[in-house]
């Protein structure tokens, strides 16, 4: 039985394929939405066009921009010596909310996992590589403390210490099986500043 109009369920419809977004969710939206002023809703659709025509991976660390380079890769008083890899554009931007990092980013967009099928090739490995070893003195490794990410770290250990470059790892202030994204910013830094030399 048809509650609403076919534009309002596809509205939810559309909404519950966000992610942590579920029907019910999705409905408050949509309602949200519908009673919004004309220019708010037009304002929200003009974003999500705009952003989605606009945002693509910054040329250097994978990083989602809307310029060539991220403002991290542009940022010439950072030290670009040293790469902190990270899993996807939230844990870059977990690090960067702490304040302390003051080198650049690689995001993997993903992590290693054999059971769903995701492999070296399907992550932004060779990018990685591409940027080695032109005046890298550090790799810290900071992928989740899952099985993937873990995975993930192993295979950039057996890749980049043939060519002498120090690799490190974030301390286990991390827990096992926590996304970086949702830890808060004292941990995070713990983390970082305990990493350990692999």
């Amino acid at each position: 039985m048809e509650y609403f109009s076919k534009d309002m369920d596809k509205l939810v419809q559309e909404l519950s394929r966000l992610p942590g977004i579920g029907a019910k969710s999705a409905q408050r939206l949509a309602y949200h939405i519908i009673n919004e002023e004309k220019e708010s809703a037009y304002a929200l659709s003009d974003s999500i066009k705009r952003a989605r025509d606009s945002i693509r991976y910054c040329k250097c660390c994978c990083t989602l921009t809307d310029e060539e380079l991220c403002p991290v890769c542009r940022d010439e008083g950072r030290n670009h010596g040293q790469i902190m890899v990270v899993e996807n554009p939230r844990d870059m931007g977990a690090y960067e909310r702490v304040g302390r990092y003051n080198g650049v980013y690689h995001v993997l967009h993903g992590a290693i996992s054999p059971l769903l099928g995701i492999g070296p090739d399907d992550i932004r490995l060779k990018e990685l590589m591409q940027r080695l070893p032109a005046d890298v003195e550090e790799i810290i490794i900071a992928t989740n403390s899952s099985l993937e990410g873990e995975t993930t770290a192993s295979y950039i250990v057996k890749l980049i210490k043939p060519l002498g470059i120090k690799l490190s790892r974030i301390a286990s202030g991390v827990p096992v099986g926590g996304d970086i994204e949702n830890i808060d910013e004292i941990t995070l830094l713990r983390a970082l500043d305990g990493r350990v030399s692999l």
